[in-house]
């Protein structure tokens, strides 16, 4: 079972992240709140940011991508640190200053996101090099912290209100819920990276943490877009009330 979760960890992730986006794509006219659909329009970008992510398996001296060995964008860091570490945290911290109704809740977490973007591109800055060939665990903690904030600021304006009457209906408190989760199963890992890397001469070089790293990041995303199918299929629309 493990080396069959290994060696189809790829097509497994991608084909939960599809079912999401094609759902959401099928069910747009379902959804006629604005928010909703960007919602929508934000599972498609990430299909698409992971497939163009995929590049990298191409470069190597025998691939069709072997021009890019040696140079800066030959590992995908740079992308997936720029398009979902710093990406995903700016789309949902826009997502819910549009849900949320409560005016500092929204203050609070817009000055949070616009915070935490400016001080990761800080941060690329002055570690550029670095930028490209490994992941920033400052980024990824500050960007966890973001989405516990929107996740914790929407769980107290729903109790507070009449939301709590229908949550279980309720799209965004299924979306709450999943990358909530999401971010705190995967957050811890990142304190350990210095075992995950890609330098194959490396003596830091961990396989059996690599393995239980992808394990869990495998568990995490099924868990995770499978909500969002679920909840594109079992939840009523909702109005923009903003």
């Amino acid at each position: 079972m493990k080396e069959f979760l290994l060696k189809n960890y790829t097509l497994l992730t991608h084909s939960v992240e599809v079912i999401a986006a094609f759902t959401g794509v099928v069910l747009l006219k379902k959804y006629k709140s604005k928010h909703n659909r960007y919602f929508i329009f934000f599972l498609v970008y990430v299909v698409i940011l992971e497939f163009i992510g995929d590049y990298s398996k191409f470069v190597h001296p025998n691939r069709s991508l072997s021009f890019l060995v040696g140079t800066r964008i030959e590992k995908n860091h740079w992308l997936f640190t720029s398009g979902w570490s710093i990406g995903a945290i700016m789309f949902f911290a826009f997502y819910y200053r549009k849900i949320l109704k409560t005016r500092i809740f929204k203050k609070i977490i817009e000055l949070s996101s616009y915070s935490f973007l400016v001080i990761s591109i800080i941060y690329i800055l002055f570690n550029w090099n670095r930028f490209f060939y490994t992941f920033f665990q400052t980024i990824s903690i500050l960007g966890a912290l973001v989405i516990f904030l929107c996740a914790v600021l929407y769980f107290i304006e729903t109790l507070n209100s009449n939301k709590i009457l229908s949550f279980y209906k309720s799209l965004d408190f299924y979306i709450t819920s999943a990358i909530f989760i999401w971010w705190l199963i995967i957050t811890p890992i990142d304190f350990y990276d210095v075992y995950f890397t890609y330098e194959i001469g490396n003596p830091n070089r961990d396989w059996d943490f690599m393995f239980l790293r992808w394990q869990i990041y495998l568990f995490a995303n099924i868990l995770m877009y499978s909500t969002f199918t679920f909840a594109l299929i079992w939840c009523k629309p909702e109005n923009d009330e903003y």
